[in-house]
């Protein structure tokens, strides 16, 4: 197993190139079940869970070529509406598939997903939208069985306990663009991985209104088209950078940024300390002096993306002063907590879903390991941060996330090593 080791202690300056996000790629790639045509889908990172969503559309039925960023994904005679447990387990973003098969076949057996281990994320939602736009639905030995013999339009609520659900709005939007009459969903995840998808589908043929806001109206159509589409920045990529900096110092371009997508984070960044410039898909991120402690909430698009707590957290734990980091979106999501712990940091969580974080002056190298994707960034941050060496385990889970991560942190200057886990 893969571990990264890590040397602190050194600034980061130079440029990087932000990849397309997995986010919006996934249920992108998911769409493509609704068309016979052939999609041609750009700037898609070469991560683990894009391969996991290639091997699921091939199981399916679709042909898919990747190189380059690329994705040439076509139909085959071979049409198959079960999703497999041995794929779903591993990526929960699979259950992305049940509304276009449902929409395009009249029928799906999708399984019950997995993922990060960052608390329950349950599919009820998904399958109250199958149900309300007329589909009958069994769980059977860990299946989601669901028919129907066409689906019809109607309004949706698809809020759950940490507001609208994202994979949720996605699923229900793509089952609707094949649906008779109108579908409304209120209130609808406003994220740019949304949005991201709307374009594409609206590309396809699809008659879709509202994207961005939290009202998106569907008017079902007979048949959608092949496209050609390029996927949005990942936004997080961006972010987990900024924070980089900030917690290394030094000073770094973000190349292929869509900066109104991560005001939300800047804001933040400047209000520890950060010193960032804007151009219209770029970002200049400096650290010239010592950063001060910040209070955060985790919140749903436009408010602060829980994705970036870990790394937020991570840069914070030598800022001056107090931080306060409140988490409205996930349970367990302070899992890193112990892990920076270890490496000196003074974190003190209260209620579960309060942190409390008193600036140290250094980071010490530790041995630490990866519970999920974005806390397996923080603890890359605290590594390069930090006084000597750390070892972070477990980082498949980085993997599933950032496309050559280790790459791109060597040529700001940061150094980092994979290798084989002694």
């Amino acid at each position: 197993m893969d571990i990264y080791e890590i040397e602190g202690g050194f600034k980061l300056n130079g440029n990087v190139v932000i990849s397309g996000s997995k986010n919006a790629a996934l249920p992108i790639m998911a769409a493509t079940i609704l068309t016979d045509d052939k999609c041609i889908i750009e700037n898609v990172p070469d991560l683990k869970d894009i391969k996991t969503m290639i091997e699921l559309l091939e199981i399916i039925g679709k042909k898919v070529q990747f190189n380059n960023n690329t994705l040439i994904i076509e139909q085959t005679e071979n049409i198959n509406t079960r999703a497999p447990y041995e794929i779903v387990k591993t990526m929960r973003a699979s259950i992305a598939v049940l509304g276009p098969l449902l929409a395009k076949y009249n029928k799906a057996e999708v399984s019950l997903p997995g993922g990060c281990a960052i608390g329950p994320r349950p599919v009820d939602l998904h399958i109250k939208a199958m149900k309300e736009l007329g589909a009958i639905i069994n769980i059977e030995k860990g299946y989601i069985n669901a028919k129907a013999q066409k689906l019809i339009g109607t309004t949706l609520t698809l809020f759950g306990p940490a507001g609208p659900t994202v994979l949720g709005t996605e699923n229900a939007m793509m089952a609707a663009t094949l649906a008779d009459g109108e579908t409304i969903i209120e209130p609808a995840a406003m994220e740019p991985e949304v949005t991201d998808l709307g374009n594409f589908l609206i590309k396809m043929g699809a008659k879709i209104e509202g994207l961005g806001t939290s009202t998106i109206k569907v008017k079902g159509v007979k048949k959608l088209k092949g496209v050609k589409h390029s996927v949005i920045p990942d936004r997080i990529e961006a972010g987990t950078f900024i924070t980089m900096v900030g917690a290394c110092g030094g000073e770094v371009r973000l190349d292929n940024v869509y900066v109104a997508h991560i005001n939300n984070i800047i804001d933040k960044a400047k209000e520890a300390g950060l010193e960032i410039e804007t151009e219209e898909n770029r970002v200049y991120v400096r650290k010239k002096s010592s950063l001060e402690g910040i209070e955060i909430s985790t919140l749903p698009y436009p408010g602060f993306p829980t994705d970036m707590q870990p790394q937020f957290m991570a840069m914070l734990a030598t800022a001056k002063g107090l931080s306060i980091i409140t988490e409205n979106i996930f349970e367990d999501r302070f899992i890193h907590v112990g892990e920076l712990q270890r490496m000196g940091a003074n974190i003190r969580v209260e209620k579960g879903t309060t942190a409390i974080i008193k600036g140290v002056n250094k980071l010490k190298g530790a041995s630490v390991m990866a519970s999920d994707l974005r806390a397996g960034a923080g603890l890359v941050i605290a590594g390069l941060s930090a006084e000597g060496i750390t070892r972070v385990q477990r980082i498949y889970h980085i993997d599933r996330g950032y496309e050559k991560f280790e790459n791109k942190i060597t040529s700001l200057g940061g150094r980092i090593i994979r290798k084989k886990e002694d």
